[in-house]
């Protein structure tokens, strides 16, 4: 291996393995959001069950 792919190596696990640890940062700062978007609100439709038509 040259010096060059060494240092392509070293940098592409530095980013991707970098990326990941302050995503889960991130994620274990602020798991939930605190505020939706405009027309975005949380209408609990996952506690309702699937609709149920006769057809």
């Amino acid at each position: 291996m040259t010096g060059l792919a060494i240092t392509f190596l070293i940098l592409s696990i530095i980013i991707v393995w970098g990326g990941l640890a302050v995503s889960i940062l991130f994620l274990r700062s602020r798991p939930e959001p605190t505020e939706y978007p405009p027309g975005g609100t949380d209408d609990h439709r996952e506690d309702i069950g699937p609709a149920e038509r006769d057809t």
